[in-house]
Order: C-alpha cells, then structure tokens, then sequence
C-alpha cells in the first residue's frame, strides 16, 4: 500500500480487500490466462491426442501454472510491450516456457484455433467463480450475525415506523429475520449460480477447427474442455464473445443483495439515532474533530457508502457486458477490468455491516419508554375488534380520538369503556393490552424462519 496509490481499494481499503486482490489484479488475469493457454494445450494433446507425447509432457506444463510468479507476469508484461496485445504475449511467453524445458516442438499448438476472447472469457470465468465464492462467504458472515440477533432480541418489543411515524409495534428479533430472509434468499441464487464460458473461434463456429479435423466433434471437445477439465457451464451459441449472461445474472443478485444492505444499513443508522442501539465505544477513538461526545455509526455509513459504488458499477457491467457490436467490439474488454473494483466496493460494504453489528447493543429499556409514550397505537387493535362486535364507525371514532394528538392511556380506557356493544370480557382484555404486548406473531415468525430457511 503507498500513499499515491490512485484507487482506494489499493490504498485506503487494502486490508479489506486481500482476498480478492489476488483474483482481480493484473497479476491475476495474466496468471489465469496462462493457466487456460496450459490447459488448452494439455486437452489437445491428452484428450483429442492431435500429436503424440510422453506423460512427463503433461506433467511439466502442469508446473507452467502451478509455479507461476510476479516474475513471471512481469514477464509477460515486457512481451506485451512488443505485441501491443495482451492475450499474445501470454501465448508468447508459453512458448518461451516450452523452449526452456526443450518442448519447442509443441509450440505451434499453444492457443490452437483460438481467438483472444477464448481465452480471456474462460479466465474471467475461472475468475468470476472463484471470486463470487469470495463475497457469498463474507455475505454468509452478515447472515449469520443478523440470524443471531434475531434469535437473542426474538421477544424484545420495538415501535415500528411507517412513513417515519409510530406505527403498529413488532419485535427487534423480527426486523432482523425481515433482513436475514432477504439475504439469505439472494445468498441461496449466489451459491447455485453457474459460470459460463466459450471457447469457439473467431466468431463461435469452429471455423479453423473443423477446416484442420472436420472428423472431430468441437462442440463435444468444447463442452468436455470446459465442464471436465475447468469446471464451467460450456456455451455453444456465441458470436466472437461470451454473452456474459451468467456473468449479468450473478452481477444482478449482487445487486439486489446489497440494496437490502443498504436498507439494512440505514435502518440501523436510524435506530442508533433513536436510541434503540448503543454503539459500544473504543479507547482512543474520536468521533468528531470538535465534538468529544459523538459516538459516530460511521461502519454503517461506510457500508452504505460503499455499496452503493458497487450497486452502480455492477448495474453498469451487467447490462453493459451483455453488448457488442456485430460479433464483437473491445469496449466490453477494458469494462471487464473493472469486475475486481465492483466486487471489492461490495466487499468492504459487507465486512463493515459486519463490523458495524459487532459494536451495537439492544437498549430495551429506550424501546419500552417509546411504546409506553404511544398508546394510540392501540388504536388498530381496538377499531378491528369494534368492527367484530358491531360498534358504529369504529375506524372514525378512533381516528378523531388519536390522529394527530399525543393521548394517554387514561384516555383510551376511557374510550373502551364507552363502548356499548363490545361484551365487557372483551373491553377488559382490550384494557389489559399494552403497547409492548401488541406484537402479534412476531416471535413465531422468528421461529418459523429458522424452520423455513433451508427446506
């Protein structure tokens, strides 16, 4: 990490993002196309045998990618320099690799009928894969803490807010499951999502391949290459490049993913604000420049921040990647380079959800004094059963009674006790309701997600 480093994800943000600095970087494009250029070049000679070689071949340029080094890349950087062309100086430098461990007869078989996008679309896509587990981890870390949070305040009472606005009263335990159902729904689509890749030709026909060996079927070899040997969903029907297709479909529950975080985010925001939450404090951390007092939600804020970056660049590459001119045009090529930067975004927005719920604590105690404070939230309860038992305009006599006013408890038993034709057992029920007591199945519900979520 330097201090002139252009992009907060190399700079500011570097620790929250390791994991996929690896993948994404340079380094790890150039590392992954040598491993496929590798594997290509292994599936010719092993499995359709264009050419005769001994075993150890095979095991040698196994050692090609297993053993690849920023050296290495660098390498291939300098080639790059001369090629003007990214993917033909990873070919080039196979070749040199070849030469070095006296395989120069081989040379001529790396990147066999390849176009540069099968290449490159198969490595994006060994990328993506293992990239897309990276970040559903990390959300399956959110899930967890919201899951816990929902078992521990399952029974804690809290006023709901509707249009900002005291409304009908629901359970801590319960708004976190609305939040963790959300999740793990989007987590369940991540976690099944197929990556797909292409490696076809110049414009998806085999054109080359079935010029040289019409006797082989490409379409199988294609399929086989790409599902036995590389785990990926093979696709057959492509121009010059991938469509990007699964690529948008797990981009798009990425998406919806962090939106519900960003909803998450501003609701705890918004309770920290209230006084719902404590924020549990940190020797030696400031809070504002000039005010002592603040105990800032700054990790929430962050998250949503940051998400929101990555809702915009993911939006953007989803649709944008799922173009191109004719059969093919660059822009998609250098938009691709981007994929890292939008999974890093959603990265450091998950991990400071996480950190922001590690240093929250309920207050029941400031949710009770809410509850307690609103007595016309009874009002719902007492209209309904008033509809039941025949009163006259129960919804209008209420809504005269409470809306707009701030009432007392006095006040609705008062009311109750002017009903004529609610059964006196009932008027006595609906004056032992409190406000902390009206929270209907909310904790069923809990129960009921834990039951639910994996069936």
């Amino acid at each position: 990490m330097g201090i002139k480093d252009l992009s907060v994800l190399d700079g500011r943000y570097r620790g929250l993002t390791a994991e996929l600095g690896e993948l994404f970087s340079e380094f790890g494009l150039i590392e992954h196309r040598v491993h496929v250029e590798v594997q290509w070049l292994r599936f010719i000679l092993k499995d359709l045998a264009l050419t005769g070689v001994d075993p150890s071949v095979l095991e040698k340029l196994d050692r090609f990618s297993i053993d690849f080094t920023e050296a290495d890349a660098a390498r291939v950087k300098k080639i790059e320099q001369t090629t003007n062309h990214d993917v033909k100086a990873v070919e080039y430098f196979v070749k040199e690799r070849l030469e070095s461990a006296g395989l120069s007869s081989l040379k001529e078989w790396v990147h066999f009928a390849c176009t540069s996008d099968d290449i490159n679309n198969v490595s994006y896509a060994l990328m993506l894969k293992k990239g897309k587990e990276v970040v559903a981890d990390r959300l399956e870390a959110l899930l967890e803490v919201m899951e816990k949070a929902a078992l521990e305040h399952k029974s804690v009472p809290m006023m709901s807010r509707t249009h900002g606005q005291p409304a009908t009263p629901t359970t801590v335990g319960k708004e976190f499951v609305n939040f963790a159902w959300r999740i793990h729904h989007e987590l369940s689509i991540l976690r099944r999502a197929k990556v797909q890749a292409k490696i076809n030709g110049a414009t998806g026909n085999y054109n080359a391949h079935y010029f040289v060996y019409p006797q082989i079927d490409w379409a199988g070899a294609s399929e086989r290459f790409l599902s036995q040997n590389l785990g990926l969903e093979p696709l057959l029907f492509t121009t010059q490049i991938n469509p990007n297709a699964s690529l948008s479909f797990i981009l798009h529950a990425l998406v919806r993913s962090a939106a519900v975080i960003v909803d998450f985010d501003r609701d705890m925001w918004g309770y920290i604000s209230l006084g719902y939450f404590r924020q549990q404090l940190s020797e030696g951390e400031t809070g504002s420049s000039t005010m002592p007092h603040k105990v800032n939600p700054i990790d929430f804020e962050n998250s949503e921040g940051n998400m929101g970056l990555a809702i915009s660049m993911m939006e953007h590459l989803a649709v944008k990647l799922q173009k191109s001119r004719f059969q093919r045009d660059l822009t998609d090529s250098t938009v691709l380079r981007s994929l890292g930067s939008a999974l890093g975004y959603y990265l450091i927005g998950v991990k400071n959800a996480v950190r922001g719920m590690g240093k929250v604590a309920v207050d029941p105690q400031a949710m009770l004094q809410d509850l307690e404070a609103n007595p016309e939230l009874l009002a719902e309860p007492f209209q309904t059963a008033m509809r039941v038992f025949g009163e006259d305009n129960p919804y209008e006599r209420l809504k005269a009674l409470t809306r707009g006013k701030r009432i007392g408890r006095q006040d609705m038993n008062l009311f109750v006790d002017g009903l004529e034709k609610v059964p006196e057992s009932f008027r006595l029920r609906m004056k032992e309701l409190t406000t902390a007591r009206y929270t209907g199945l909310a904790e069923n519900l809990v129960d009921l997600y834990f039951q639910r979520k994996d069936t």
